[in-house]
């Protein structure tokens, strides 16, 4: 598959129709091709995660942390299909085998130079008008962290050394410099 082609729409059926081990992600209809992660990437993710899970473990139980591949249905069409790389989603109805249906509550992404430009843009477009409530773009190359409060149109700017909380729960921090 093509995934410069403009004039082409792609669905969820050629999602699926991927070689085995093969990831993309479709955005309007347009295939985006995913890279395997880093180390440093997946480091990043596992500490987010394991310290969300722990959060959301110790003060609201109806929340799910899910790490990626997840496929996120972001507009429950056939034309968007995202995996984000961390995703809280706390309505249970949207959660089934396949993936979530409709948007997250809080989505991170650990960008690489390869995904900065659509993390950037057309995801925090896309995440903010499905409803995504919170949205993190972490830049491991840059050690930073944007916090974008999708609710009240609220942007913060981090660095890795900063005591990082979130606008939605108010007792979730993180300092990645522990661990970087």
């Amino acid at each position: 598959m093509d995934s410069h082609r403009i004039d082409t729409v792609y669905t969820i059926d050629d999602i699926y129709a991927l070689p085995e081990g093969e990831r993309a992600e479709l955005i309007d209809g347009q295939l985006y091709m995913m890279a395997a992660p880093t180390l440093t990437h997946q480091q990043i993710l596992g500490k987010l995660g394991r310290r969300m899970a722990d959060c959301i473990d110790a003060h609201n139980k109806e929340c799910t942390v899910v790490m990626a591949p997840f496929a996120v249905f972001l507009n429950n069409d056939n034309l968007t299909y995202v995996e984000p790389d961390l995703l809280v989603v706390c309505d249970p109805a949207k959660l089934d085998e396949k993936g979530c249906h409709g948007a997250p509550d809080f989505i991170a992404e650990v960008v690489s130079p390869s995904s900065k430009s659509l993390d950037h843009l057309k995801k925090l477009i896309k995440y903010r008008e499905a409803g995504v409530r919170e949205y993190w773009i972490i830049d491991p190359i840059e050690k930073s962290v944007w916090i974008y409060d999708l609710e009240k149109e609220e942007t913060e700017e981090h660095h890795f050394d900063d005591r990082l909380h979130s606008f939605i729960w108010s007792d979730f921090e993180i300092d990645f410099a522990e661990y970087m």
